[in-house]
């Protein structure tokens, strides 16, 4: 007779299982905040489901969702990178499981890279910055400290990077133009261009290695703010057609997404083509951040915050 299942195991279960379907049925990939709202509209849930915990304001079920999403990456049925949860080929198989099945499979490959680590680095830490047992009523003291710490700095992760993208988000495409000349300031180039208002001509910004512009490559950029789209192959072909010089170089930016046609373009075009996404667009700042002086900061401010860590 199989062991019944805890109350917090069991809506571990259903939460996995439907946010990982709902991965699968929704192309493999997708926002953290977007899936953890789909999920909560397909699933019916108790009060006790429902419930915040006192300390955190936290829902339940949505705290199982994180916590044992750890459980899901150490089996090798998930991956997050940046806010976004993908659904692996391991994934999709899993689903063929019942719910219960999928959730013992994962509990058992988190159970299994825990004992590989090495003793130093699955202690429980007696005061750590997030105390173990303050986010969880009892009934879910099965949770592990590892599980707890990573799926809480996760949460405060995605809640940063989602952040990020609604402050870019709301601004308008010159600002983000200008956000993205001064990003390429930073890192050393020298802007000879930045397109004003109208018709540019599908050249947003033109800058040199040089000071004087006398050294090539003349890089062209052409910045478009589509934060919930993807950029077509078409697009990527016109800026191909405004190098007119053999050492041209071009750099498109988007506050959105390429798409693999685009990609693809880039890849097989006889020109030097740079993509600039979303996310490396953020990492780039957030890499060239401290070259950058009080304007250019204040387009987009950071504030780095430490948090203790889990070994990995």
């Amino acid at each position: 007779m199989a062991k019944e299942l805890s109350p917090s195991r069991r809506i571990a279960a259903k939460v996995i299982y439907a946010a990982l379907r709902i991965l699968k049925e929704n192309g493999g990939s997708m926002r953290g905040s977007d899936l953890v709202d789909l999920t909560g509209k397909s699933l019916t849930f108790t009060d006790w489901e429902k419930e915040r915990y006192e300390k955190t304001g936290n829902i339940r079920w949505e705290s199982m969702l994180h916590f044992y999403s750890i459980d899901s990456i150490k089996a090798g049925f998930l991956r997050k990178d940046k806010g976004t949860w993908t659904i692996t080929p391991e994934g999709e198989e899993a689903l063929k499981l019942d719910p219960e099945a999928l959730l013992d499979k994962a509990t058992k490959a988190y159970r299994s890279w825990k004992s590989q680590q090495p003793v130093e680095a699955v202690l429980q830490i007696t005061t750590p910055v997030l105390s173990p047992n303050d986010n969880i009523a009892p009934l879910e003291k099965e949770i592990t400290f590892e599980q707890q710490q990573s799926a809480i700095l996760e949460q405060y992760e995605e809640k940063a990077y989602e952040g990020l993208r609604q402050f870019v988000l709301n601004k308008n495409p010159y600002e983000f133009q200008d956000m993205v000349a001064a990003l390429l300031a930073s890192m050393g180039y020298y802007i000879s261009l930045i397109a004003k208002k109208g018709r540019d001509g599908g050249i947003d910004i033109i800058m040199y290695t040089d000071p004087l512009g006398t050294k090539p490559p003349r890089i062209i950029v052409q910045v478009k703010h589509r934060p919930e789209s993807t950029v077509p192959s078409d697009d990527i072909q016109r800026l191909i057609g405004t190098m007119k010089r053999d050492t041209d170089v071009g750099i498109f930016v988007t506050s959105g997404d390429f798409s693999n046609s685009a990609k693809q373009e880039a890849r097989s075009s006889g020109k030097h083509i740079e993509l600039i996404d979303f996310d490396r667009f953020i990492q780039l700042w957030q890499d060239h951040y401290k070259k950058m002086d009080d304007k250019q900061k204040n387009m987009l401010p950071l504030q780095p915050i430490f948090f203790l860590g889990v070994n990995e």
